[in-house]
C-alpha cells in the first residue's frame, strides 16, 4: 500500500510525459553502461538501481553495455566482476553488450563526418590544442589544420586506423565552434591512436573513439529511449546531441529514435571515496587487500562484509533520485543492513574478549543441552540447542569487581541471568602475578533456568549476559573491521593527500569463541552475535579455520561519538566565545534532543526552531533532507523548519515533495504530527 503511494521522481515524471506525448510504452529502452576499468562501488548501485529499477516499473528491456574505448586501463577482470555485481543485486539485463561492438559502425559514421566537412585530423601536441581552446570566459582559436582539404583528413584518419602513425601524433577532431561557450563544443576530440591490447578486439584496432562520440552514438544503436547519467555529464548533452543529429540523417529509417539523455545527482557518501582512480591507488599501494576487502565500497566488498541486495537496494530507495548533488550520512546505509539482517540473521552467541567464568556450585561432569530461540523477529526460524557446563567463557567487559548500581553486568555479590541459562552471582576472583584477571568464580540459583516456569526463574535480575561453554566453544577467526576513512569527506582537502585519513585501526584481527552450532557455517552465512553485532563467514574460511566479518555493529556507535564531538566543540566554542553558530546548526541540535524532551520542553524546542527558521534559507536546510529516518529528532527540526520557509513563499520541489511524503510514510507519531498539514 505504501509502494502505491509513492511519488513519482523526476525521471518518471519525464517518461510519463513522453508516453502521454504519443512515444510507444514498447519503444522504451535503458542501459547501464559501466566502464571496466574498476570495480563498481556502492555510488553505482544508485545508477543501477535507478536503470532496473525502471525497466521493472515499465516492463521495459535494460541493457548493460560496457564502454571498453580504453585498453590501457581496462581489463577483463573488471568485466566479469561487474556482471556478477549486477546479478548479485538481482538485476537480470536484456543483452550483454559492449562499446567495441560498434567499433566498426561509429568508424564508418567518423568517415562520413569527415565527407561532410563535420571533422578533421589534427596534428599538434595536446598542449597546444589546450591552448587554443581558452577557457570558460575567453573564446577558443582555430587551430592551424582545422582546415585541411577532405581528401587530406580521410587519408590521414585511415593511416591513423592502418597503424602507420605514432601514439599522439594526431587525433580526429568534430569540426563544431571554438568560440562555442560550452567548452566541450570547441572542437571536441573524436579518436586517439593507442597502440595497446584491447580485451575484446584484440589488435585489430589502433584508434579507439572517444567517450562523448562513443556513448551516444552506442545508444542510439541499441535504440536506448532514455540514457540517464549523473550530473556531471549535464554540460556533455549538448555536444551528445550534436553527435546523434549528425548521424541520424543517414540511419532515420532503420534508427528512427533520437535517444534522450537527462541526468541525476551522483550519489556521494560520507567517509568513503568514490573515485575508481582512488580506490586502485588503495588496492595498488597494499592498503587495502584487493578490490572485495571488506573495508571498500565497492559491491565486492560489502557483499564480503556481509551486506544483502535487499539491504543496498532498501538504502537506495531510501535517498531518492534527486537533481542536486548531496553527501548522503554512511550511517543511513549502515541503518538499511542492520533493519535488514534483525529480521533474516539467526542469533548465536559468541565471546571476542574472552575470560573464564567457573560455576563453583554446578556439577564438574554435567552438560545440559539448552534451548535457545534463533531469531525472535521470525517465529518460523525455530530453535537450537546450546550446551551449558561449569566453565563458559564471558566477555572481559562483562565483568568488574566493584560497580555501581548503574552497572547492569556482572560484579562480586551482584547477580545477573546467563542467556537462555541460569542467574548467578559472582563471588570471587582469580588473578596471576601480575595482577591480570584470570578467572572469575560465581554460584548458580539451579531453580532459576530460562523458561521453566519456576517461581526463581521468574526473578527479574537488570543485567543478562551472553556466555560459550569452554568443553564445546570453537575457536575462530573474527575481523572487527571499522571506517577506512577517519574524515568525513576524505578527498575534499585541496591541500592534503586523501590518504593522510586512512584509519590505521580500520581492522582488527583477534580470535574468539562461538558455540558449536557454527561448525557447520558456510560461506556467507550471516549471523547476529548476540549483544556484539552482525557478522557473516568470509571467503577466506576453511573447514579446519573459520572466519567472520563484522559487518556492523548492533548500534551506531560513530553517531555516538559525533554527538560527543559536537558537546565538546560546543564547550570550547562557548569557552572562547566565539561568534553565535549558524542557525541551521543550533536547529540541527535542537533536533538532536527532540524526542527525548518532554512535552514542554519539546513546545519549547519548537518555538525556537520557528525563530531560528527565518534565518536560514533552502540551501541550508536542503541537505538535511536525506537524514537518517533513525534520526526522528533532526527530521522533525527539519519538517518544522521547512514549513517556515513554504509559509514565506519558497515553492515545492521535487525534492521537498519527496522528503514531504517520506517523512509521512516513516510513520513516527511526533513526526506525523510536523507533516500533518503538508
Amino acid at each position: 500500500m505504501l509502494e502505491a503511494q509513492k511519488p513519482l521522481n523526476f525521471i518518471e515524471h519525464i517518461i510519463e510525459e513522453d508516453l502521454q506525448n504519443g512515444l510507444p510504452k514498447s519503444k522504451l529502452r535503458f542501459r547501464f553502461p559501466p566502464e571496466p576499468n574498476g570495480y563498481l562501488h556502492i555510488g553505482h548501485t544508485k545508477a543501477i538501481g535507478i536503470s532496473f529499477g525502471l525497466g521493472e516499473k515499465y516492463n521495459a528491456p535494460v541493457n548493460l553495455r560496457f564502454d571498453d574505448t580504453n585498453p590501457a586501463k581496462e581489463e577483463q577482470e573488471y568485466v566479469d566482476a561487474i556482471k556478477r555485481d549486477v546479478a548479485w543485486l538481482g538485476y537480470q539485463w536484456a543483452n550483454e553488450l559492449y562499446s567495441s561492438d560498434y567499433f566498426q559502425q561509429l568508424y564508418d559514421w567518423a568517415v562520413l563526418l569527415i565527407k561532410e566537412d563535420k571533422a578533421y585530423v589534427d596534428s599538434q601536441s595536446s598542449e597546444a590544442m589546450a591552448e587554443q581552446k581558452g577557457t570558460p570566459t575567453e573564446p577558443g582559436v582555430d587551430g592551424p589544420y582545422r582546415n585541411r582539404t577532405i581528401a587530406e583528413n580521410l587519408d590521414l584518419f585511415e593511416r591513423m586506423k592502418n597503424g602507420e602513425f605514432d601514439e599522439g601524433s594526431h587525433v580526429l577532431r568534430a569540426k563544431i565552434d571554438m568560440q562555442h561557450p560550452n567548452m566541450l563544443m570547441r572542437d571536441p576530440i573524436m579518436y586517439r591512436i593507442l597502440k595497446k591490447h584491447h580485451h575484446r578486439t584484440g589488435n585489430d584496432w589502433c584508434i579507439y573513439p572517444m567517450y562523448d562520440w562513443t556513448h551516444g552514438e552506442s545508444d542510439y544503436i541499441e535504440q536506448i529511449s532514455h540514457s540517464l547519467c549523473s550530473l556531471e555529464f549535464k554540460p556533455h548533452r549538448e555536444l551528445y546531441d550534436w553527435f546523434k543529429e549528425q548521424v541520424y540523417p543517414y540511419q532515420s529509417e532503420a534508427l528512427p529514435m533520437l535517444p534522450k539523455q537527462r541526468e541525476f545527482a551522483r550519489l556521494n557518501l560520507s567517509y568513503t571515496i568514490m573515485s575508481k582512480r582512488k580506490l586502485l591507488k588503495l588496492v595498488e599501494d597494499g592498503i587495502v587487500n584487493g578490490w572485495d576487502d571488506p573495508r571498500m565500497p565497492t559491491i565486492s566488498g560489502l557483499r564480503r562484509r556481509g551486506y544483502t541486495p535487499e539491504s543496498i537496494k532498501q538504502f537506495i530507495d531510501k535517498v531518492g533520485v534527486a537533481k542536486r548533488d548531496n553527501i548522503i550520512d554512511v550511517s543511513l546505509l549502515e541503518f538499511c543492513i542492520r533493519e535488514d539482517l534483525n529480521k533474516t540473521a539467526p542469533r548465536v552467541m559468541a565471546v571476542l574478549d574472552p575470560v573464564k567464568l567457573v560455576i563453583e556450585n554446578y556439577p564438574v561432569d554435567k552438560v545440559e543441552w539448552l534451548e535457545a530461540e534463533n531469531n525472535q523477529e521470525d517465529e518460523s526460524a525455530g530453535f537450537r540447542k546450546v550446551p551449558f557446563s561449569k566453565i563458559l567463557y564471558i566477555e572481559q567487559d562483562d565483568f568488574k569487581e566493584q560497580a555501581n548500581n548503574k552497572y547492569f553486568r556482572l560484579s562480586l555479590g551482584k547477580e545477573v541471568r546467563l542467556k537462555n541459562a541460569y542467574i548467578i552471582k559472582g563471588e570471587s576472583v582469580v588473578k596471576d602475578s601480575n595482577g591480570n584477571l584470570v578467572e572469575i568464580h560465581c554460584s548458580y540459583d539451579a531453580e532459576s533456568l530460562s523458561g521453566s516456569g519456576t517461581e526463581s526463574s521468574l526473578r527479574k535480575v537488570k543485567g543478562t549476559l551472553h556466555w560459550v561453554s569452554v568443553e564445546h566453544a570453537i575457536k575462530v577467526e573474527v575481523r572487527e573491521y571499522d571506517r577506512l576513512f577517519l574524515d568525513e569527506a576524505p578527498d575534499a582537502h585541496p591541500d592534503k593527500d586523501f590518504l593522510e585519513f586512512v584509519n590505521p585501526n580500520s581492522l582488527k584481527i583477534i580470535q574468539a569463541y562461538v558455540e558449536p552450532s557454527l561448525k557447520e557455517a558456510e560461506v556467507g552465512d550471516r549471523f547476529q552475535f548476540q549483544r556484539l553485532g552482525y557478522f557473516n563467514v568470509d571467503n577466506d574460511s576453511t573447514a579446519e579455520n573459520l572466519v567472520f566479518n563484522k559487518t556492523v555493529g548492533l548500534r551506531d556507535t560513530w553517531a555516538k561519538q559525533e554527538e560527543a564531538k559536537d558537546q565538546t566543540q560546543n564547550s570550547q566554542r562557548q569557552a572562547s566565545q566565539q561568534p553565535e553558530r549558524p542557525a541551521i546548526e543550533v536547529i540541527k541540535q535542537l533536533g538532536k534532543k527532540y524526542t527525548n524532551l518532554p512535552a514542554d520542553k519539546q513546545l519549547k524546542s519548537k518555538t525556537e526552531i520557528f525563530e531560528l527558521a527565518k534565518k536560514v534559507n533552502y540551501a541550508d536546510l536542503q541537505p538535511l533532507f536525506n537524514t537518517a529516518p533513525k534520526k526522528v529528532g533532526t527530521r522533525i527540526a527539519t519538517m518544522l523548519a521547512l514549513g517556515v520557509l513554504l509559509e514565506n513563499g519558497l515553492d515545492r520541489n521535487e525534492d521537498i515533495i519527496t522528503f514531504i511524503n517520506n517523512c509521512k510514510i516513516d510513520g513516527n507519531p511526533l513526526l506525523n504530527e510536523a507533516s500533518a498539514k503538508f
